[in-house]
């Protein structure tokens, strides 16, 4: 049996979950939770096979939870679960330790093979784009996923929801200098010039 930990801030998606794995021999959810930091105190009370978490929460982004359970629950894995853009959102993912990334458009039947997949100890990205990064990488393409590191991606994601530096500093646990420097290396691999275009591109990536 499978111990999942869903981490949603929004209610119709919880308790959809809850009612479609109510009946499931092999999957019991143990825990709901809305925002990034209520993440850990479940983990203290529940034993967790596998974390679902959107990567938009309220406290403490998805891509934050995901870097520190690898350092303070390496035995929970974690399956990234969003409406975000599959291609920019997944392979940077993965590369922070993720075990899966499943877009929310994706059907229960899917859902719960991934779960089953990610908990027998494999990785799960959607066979299209399985198919997409093995046909950039054989033509050599260079698409914004490849262009952008992990943490990037998050301030990039982060700049788009219109937080300012301090608060991104805040939330990545970084100084404001840092992401300084991150927001000029973001100007520089989209070909922009200022922060309104650069939200804009951001916008256009569907970040």
């Amino acid at each position: 049996m499978v111990k999942l930990l869903v981490a949603d801030q929004h209610p119709i998606i919880t308790k959809g979950l809850e009612l479609v794995f109510a009946s499931s021999r092999d999957i019991k959810i143990i825990k709901t939770v809305a925002d990034g930091e209520a993440i850990f105190d479940a983990l203290k009370e529940h034993t967790t096979n596998i974390l679902l978490c959107e990567i938009d929460l309220p406290k403490l982004n998805g891509i934050s939870v995901l870097r520190r359970i690898k350092k303070e629950h390496p035995e929970v894995k974690v399956i990234i679960y969003s409406a975000q853009q599959e291609e920019v959102y997944a392979v940077s993912t993965i590369k922070a330790g993720a075990d899966g990334y499943i877009h929310k458009s994706t059907d229960l039947l899917t859902l719960k093979d991934a779960i089953m997949k990610v908990h027998l100890g494999g990785v799960y990205l959607s066979p299209s784009l399985s198919r997409k990064i093995a046909l950039d990488k054989s033509s050599g393409k260079k698409s914004y996923y490849k262009k952008l590191s992990t943490r990037e991606v998050e301030v990039l994601k982060l700049l788009s929801n219109g937080r300012r530096n301090k608060e991104i500093a805040e939330e990545l646990q970084i100084n404001e200098k840092t992401v300084s420097t991150y927001r000029a290396r973001l100007m520089k691999k989209l070909n922009v010039t200022n922060l309104i275009d650069l939200v804009n591109q951001a916008k256009s990536l569907a970040l």
